[in-house]
């Protein structure tokens, strides 16, 4: 019955206003979906639990499915309603009083309009709703202030600052591959090829692909394999017994500390990536090979961590308009 409401709706949406369309829509729902209660009898939470469950499906991690579980339920918590009764100007005035109550900028809540839309376009694509009220609330405008990268005199700094082989390893091996900090610390010593210099790792949504380093991570990796007395398959591992693997908050510490100690502004794991990025293409690699290097699936992403050096614009401009 949804089926045929969606095509009369969609059929009378090249004749009817905004608001004529509304009043069809629901005059539809109310005369012909008496009988298709079923749909209607769902809850919230269960609306909720079988779109986790697609995302799983389609290889969604559970760090992003977390995400939308929390996303989904402030939203569902702030509007009290149905989520098959929830409108556009409900939504829109969730969003613009986020801010407010949330002390967070409008890249956040950017975030949060991306994963209201995927669950509501979800439900639309899935029949359980006739049109997602997200299609009318576009993509927010944020600034995109320039940051800054790690410039070779604060990289040599770092390397003079280390006082363990595991952190120069680490932050040669972050410098020259590029790779997710979430990455880092799930490789194993098995997934390293010393020989070529290479090494699979496995990134968002578990894709896998190849990352390579220079000789200078290659010896000082071997270096700090060579200074443990563990049998961890880890890659990187605590300093102190039982030497368990390195987490994510440990090289972010580690990271940040060393940074403070040597004056360096904001030193933290992703702004290794980022500079790894800015070299590449600064020297003349290939944007889509940046992109496969860094594993995006979207070449407008990587073009968001490139930062073209000025001087080279400058150089440039010279050259072909000067």
């Amino acid at each position: 019955m949804e089926e045929k409401i969606v095509a009369i709706v969609n059929e009378m949406a090249e004749v009817l206003s905004v608001a004529q369309m509304k009043k069809l829509q629901e005059t539809l729902l109310r005369h012909l979906a008496e009988n298709t209660a079923a749909p209607q009898n769902i809850s919230n939470t269960e609306y909720v639990a079988l779109f986790l469950e697609a995302k799983t499906v389609e290889g969604c991690s559970p760090r992003t499915i977390a995400y939308y579980r929390a996303t989904i339920a402030h939203l569902l918590a702030a509007v009290h309603a149905p989520v098959r009764q929830i409108t556009t100007e409900q939504i829109r005035a969730y969003l613009a009083d986020y801010p407010n109550r949330n002390q967070c900028s409008k890249v956040t809540v950017d975030n949060i309009r991306r994963n209201l839309s995927s669950f509501f376009s979800w439900l639309e694509e899935e029949n359980y709703i006739l049109k997602s009220p997200m299609r009318r609330i576009h993509k927010i405008r944020t600034k995109k202030p320039v940051k800054n990268i790690i410039n070779d005199e604060c990289i040599e700094k770092l390397r003079d600052g280390c006082t363990e082989p595991r952190d120069l390893a680490m932050i040669d091996f972050l410098y020259s591959t590029g790779i997710r900090v979430g990455e880092l610390v799930n490789l194993n010593i098995r997934d390293v090829n010393f020989q070529s210099r290479e090494c699979v790792v496995f990134g968002k949504g578990n894709k896998e692909r190849i990352v390579y380093f220079d000789a200078k991570s290659k010896i000082h990796l071997q270096h700090y394999l060579a200074t443990r007395q563990d049998d961890n398959p880890a890659l990187f591992v605590a300093l102190n017994a039982p030497y368990s693997r390195l987490k994510i908050s440990g090289v972010e510490i580690r990271l940040r500390r060393l940074g403070r100690r040597l004056n360096l502004e904001r030193i933290h794991p992703h702004k290794f990536r980022r500079t790894m990025a800015t070299r590449a293409i600064d020297k003349g690699m290939p944007i889509e090979q940046v992109q496969r290097l860094l594993g995006h699936s979207q070449i407008d992403t990587t073009m968001q961590y490139a930062i073209v050096n000025q001087s080279n614009v400058k150089s440039s401009h010279r050259r072909y308009i000067g």
